[in-house]
């Protein structure tokens, strides 16, 4: 596979691209779809998964150096615009350090996303880090390909401990790749980080995910100015990144609600070792059915976050996931003390903020309710923005107050 990989543009075959189809990729852009290939000049089924070609324009001019996978609708991911760049362990290495430095330069202790795929020019690929310990996502073949290379390049870069490799995703299912985890090195079942004064126990192989949610960092630091002396309610909470910090902040009381047993096992221990027992509790279940219990028995909450999973995976379930959303944040605005603070996110990438302010908006006119956007949020500093790739800015949260009628 190494050899493979450690190739310039000079010696790849080459991708043509219809005319008029070379505009998104000029203007920025990292990935060509299937329908943009000039397959009559390069057949897809010439290309391997996973293997390396040169993109060129249909008037001849390089656009720079991919993988193709060509069973994925997007056929194409760019590595590079730079004629002639070996793809090799330096390559990795110099994104990496790239990477490297930028999230140095923004975080004290060694506990971030290190790589968010395309933003770091590594697409298909996600590295956080929790100190010595490295969780990596591969999702597409183009990157599973070059992972001998990738592995190399983290070891001289970080030499970590051990390297975790959450592939379960499944989304690696739509490139073609079986879903799997692997330990490369000394790799703990839990690692310890702390963050807005609190210490968190979290699962690594068995948690969601990569095992901890570093784009809600910033968010969960804003809302701790709401939450002081309140009632607060911390919805899809896994194990109590938003509901712990709002008790270490001083909320009078904090319910978390989950389904997940793992979460509630981890929420116990984390409530214990920060000695929050008093002001924490724990609803174990459905978390709509949860809510309209507690609408039911006329439970009122001064502070209500939502932070569920995406609800829209794919464009054919925006319907269906936006009624979600909105089903969700009417029982949340219900639950919702008269000038309270209901903290409403979304991690899904196709539906936009505008969008989600709109759901916002229309349930509380549904629930006779007015709402006021105090404040915005949007995913950490390490998850950069590509700014050509709107799929890149997917976190989005609203903090909202809700004034009495």
């Amino acid at each position: 596979k190494s050899e493979t990989c450690a190739m310039t543009t000079s010696n790849l075959p080459v991708l043509f691209l219809k005319r008029n189809e070379d505009r998104r990729l000029s203007a920025g852009h990292l990935w060509v779809y299937s329908n943009e290939v000039d397959t009559r000049k390069s057949p897809l089924s010439g290309f391997e998964p996973g293997s390396l070609a040169v993109i060129q324009s249909a008037a001849g001019k390089t656009l720079g150096a991919a993988y193709v996978n060509p069973r994925s609708l997007i056929c194409a991911r760019l590595l590079t615009r730079r004629p002639r760049t070996a793809i090799d362990a330096g390559f990795f290495e110099r994104r990496l350090c790239s990477a490297l430095a930028l999230r140095e330069s923004l975080f004290e202790q060694p506990f971030y996303r290190l790589v968010f795929g395309e933003s770091d020019g590594l697409p298909g690929l996600v590295v956080d880090r929790y100190d010595t310990v490295l969780v990596v996502q591969v999702t597409t073949a183009g990157m599973e390909a070059m992972r001998e290379l990738l592995l190399q390049a983290l070891d001289r870069v970080l030499s970590p401990d051990g390297i975790l490799l959450r592939n379960d995703s499944s989304v690696r299912a739509l490139e073609g790749l079986s879903q799997e985890t692997e330990v490369i090195g000394e790799v703990p079942q839990t690692v310890t980080l702390t963050e807005g004064g609190v210490a968190f126990e979290v699962p690594l192989g068995k948690g969601q995910k990569t095992g901890w949610f570093y784009d809600q960092r910033s968010n969960r630091q804003a809302m701790h100015k709401y939450v002081r002396g309140r009632r607060v309610l911390d919805v899809f909470s896994y194990i109590g990144a938003w509901g712990l910090q709002a008790a270490a902040a001083g909320a009078a009381e904090v319910c978390c609600v989950d389904a997940s047993p793992l979460a509630q096992t981890y929420l116990e221990k984390n409530i214990a070792a920060n000695g929050l027992g008093d002001r924490v509790r724990i609803e174990n279940g459905d978390a709509f059915e949860v809510l309209r219990a507690m609408q039911d028995a006329g439970q009122r909450f001064e502070v209500v976050i939502v932070d569920p999973p995406a609800f829209i995976k794919r464009r054919k379930d925006i319907k269906s996931g936006e009624q979600g959303y909105a089903r969700l944040n009417r029982l949340a605005l219900k639950l919702l003390a008269p000038d309270g603070i209901l903290i409403s996110c979304s991690c899904s990438m196709h539906l936009s903020e505008q969008r989600l302010q709109q759901i916002v908006h229309q349930s509380a006119g549904k629930t006779g309710r007015q709402v006021q956007i105090l404040e915005r949020g949007f995913q950490c500093m390490d998850h950069p923005v590509h700014p050509a790739i709107t799929e890149t800015a997917y976190l989005k949260t609203l903090f909202c107050r809700v004034p009495a009628t």
